[in-house]
C-alpha cells in the first residue's frame, strides 16, 4: 500500500510518528480482511468513533468503546456493503493527530450498486493504540450504492450473501439474444470478475423460455450485405462474456426451462451445475438459418455428449430434457415449479463452501482436454499446494479431526 505523506510535519518525534502510521496501515489492513482479533489489539478499550451524520441504516453517530464500533459500525458496514476503504494521503495536525484521507469503494450487497466515495479520517492515538476515529465521508454516495441504476436493459442481476443471480430479462421475446443482451451479458460478466464477495453465480430466464438464441427478427430486418456484419457484432461481446463466466473462480449454476437454442447453449455448456425443467428442450437450430453456430457449441459439445451425438445436433437434433441428461448435456431434471428453488439451494450449499478449491477444479478440468497426463499431473500438484495454503483448508482437516462442521470462508 502506497500513501502519500504530506501537510505540516509531525509534531511527534519520529520514531511515535512512524509507530502511529504503522498502527494505521494496520487498521486499514485490518478492516480489509476482517481480522477482529487484530482489530481489537488496535484499539485502546476506551475508543471513541464519531461517524459521518445520515449515513443509511442511522450508522451515522458516536460509538464509545472499541467492541462499539467493530460490531455496531464496521459490522453493520459488512452487512450491507462489500466495501473497502483505501487511504491515499496522511497528513498531520499540530495536535498530534494525523488525518487519512482516502475513498471508499465496492458495492452494494443488495442491488449490485456501485459504492465510491472519499473519506477523511481523523485518527487519534494513546499508549501504542488508536484512541479515536472521526469519520467525514459523503453519505449521500452510500445511499446512491443502495438504489442504482443499473444500466443494465435485457438481463437483471444482483448479489446477496455471496450469491449472484443473473436473469435474461427479455420474456416476451422468449429472451432472444439480440445486441443489447449481449452487451448487457459482457458487462454482468465483468463485474462479476471484478467482485471479491461473489461465491457462486446462478443463470436463469424469465419469461416462457430460458432463450431461444439469437434473435431471428434482428438478422430478418438485417440487409443481407450487412448481416455478416451485425452477427461479428452481436457474437463478439456475448462470447466474451461466455469466457469470462467459464473462467471465472466461483461455481456456476445454469437453471433452463421452456427452450434452450443455438448460441444460448453456451450458458448451459459452462455450469458446473446444468438443471432443466421437466419438458425442456434443447436443439441448436443454426442449419435451419444457414448459419454454422456459436456460443462455444464446436468447443463444448463434442466434449460434453461425443462427436456423434454432437454431429447430430448439428444436423438438428432435438432433445427433451431427459435425453440431455442421458446425452450428458445437462446434470439434472427437476419439476418445473422447483427449477428456481433447487437452483438457489445448490447456490446456497456451493457458496457455503471451499470456493478457493472449487476455483481450483474449475480449471484443473477445463485444462484437462488440452493437457498430456505429465502436465495434468504437476498441474494437480501446483493447485494441491494452493489449496493446502488456504484458511479453509486449515479449518476442515480440524474440524475432520474433531469430528466438527467447517466454516467455510473462500480464503
Amino acid at each position: 500500500m502506497n500513501v502519500e505523506h504530506g501537510g505540516s510535519p509531525s509534531p511527534l518525534p519520529e520514531n511515535e510518528r512512524d509507530a502511529a502510521e504503522k498502527l494505521a496501515n494496520s487498521l486499514y489492513a485490518a478492516l480489509r480482511t476482517g481480522d477482529r482479533e487484530r482489530l481489537d489489539s488496535l484499539l485502546d478499550p476506551r475508543f471513541e468513533g464519531r461517524t459521518t451524520e445520515g449515513l443509511p441504516f442511522d450508522l451515522g453517530g458516536v460509538y464509545r468503546g472499541a467492541d462499539a464500533m467493530r460490531r455496531d459500525f464496521w459490522g453493520r458496514i459488512a452487512k450491507h456493503y462489500s466495501a473497502r476503504a483505501v487511504p491515499e494521503r496522511y497528513n498531520w495536525l499540530d495536535d498530534g493527530s494525523l488525518v487519512v484521507a482516502g475513498r471508499y469503494t465496492g458495492t452494494a450487497r443488495v442491488g449490485d450498486g456501485v459504492l465510491d466515495a472519499e473519506f477523511v479520517h481523523i485518527l487519534t492515538f494513546s499508549q501504542g493504540r488508536i484512541s479515536g476515529l472521526v469519520q467525514l465521508t459523503d453519505s449521500e454516495r452510500w445511499h446512491q450504492a443502495l438504489t442504482p441504476d443499473s444500466g443494465l436493459r435485457a438481463v437483471e442481476f444482483s448479489v446477496t450473501d455471496g450469491i449472484g443471480v443473473l436473469r435474461l430479462n427479455r420474456p416476451y421475446q422468449r429472451n432472444a439474444i439480440d445486441q443489447t443482451m449481449a452487451d448487457d451479458l459482457y458487462e454482468v460478466a465483468q463485474r462479476c470478475s471484478a467482485r471479491t464477495d461473489l461465491r457462486v453465480l446462478v443463470i436463469l430466464g424469465n419469461g416462457p423460455a430460458f432463450t431461444v438464441g439469437g434473435d431471428i427478427t434482428v438478422f430478418a430486418d438485417t440487409e443481407p450485405a450487412e448481416l455478416s456484419t451485425t452477427l461479428r457484432r452481436m457474437a463478439t461481446p456475448y462470447h466474451e462474456a461466455l469466457r469470462i463466466f467459464a473462467e471465472m473462480a466461483v461455481p456456476v449454476i445454469t437453471a433452463v426451462h421452456g427452450s434452450v437454442g443455438g448460441g444460448g447453449l453456451g450458458m448451459v455448456y459452462l455450469a458446473d451445475v446444468a438443471l432443466a425443467a421437466e419438458g425442456t428442450k434443447f436443439a441448436t437450430g443454426f442449419g435451419a438459418l444457414g448459419l454454422s453456430g456459436d456460443g462455444g457449441t464446436s468447443w463444448y459439445l463434442p466434449r460434453l455428449v461425443g462427436l456423434r451425438r454432437a454431429q447430430a445436433l448439428y444436423l438438428g437434433r432435438v432433445l427433451d430434457a431427459r435425453e440431455a441428461r442421458e446425452w450428458g448435456l445437462i446434470s439434472e431434471v427437476v419439476a418445473a415449479d422447483r427449477l428456481e428453488e433447487i437452483a438457489l439451494d445448490w447456490a446456497k450449499t456451493l457458496a457455503a463452501g471451499p470456493t478457493r478449491a472449487y476455483a481450483e477444479v474449475r480449471n484443473l478440468l477445463r485444462r484437462s482436454e488440452s493437457s498430456t497426463l505429465p502436465e495434468q499431473l504437476s498441474a494437480e500438484i501446483d493447485a494441491l499446494a494452493r489449496t493446502g495454503a488456504t484458511v479453509d483448508a486449515a479449518r476442515a482437516v480440524r474440524s475432520f479431526i474433531t469430528k466438527s462442521k467447517p466454516t467455510f470462508e473462500g480464503r
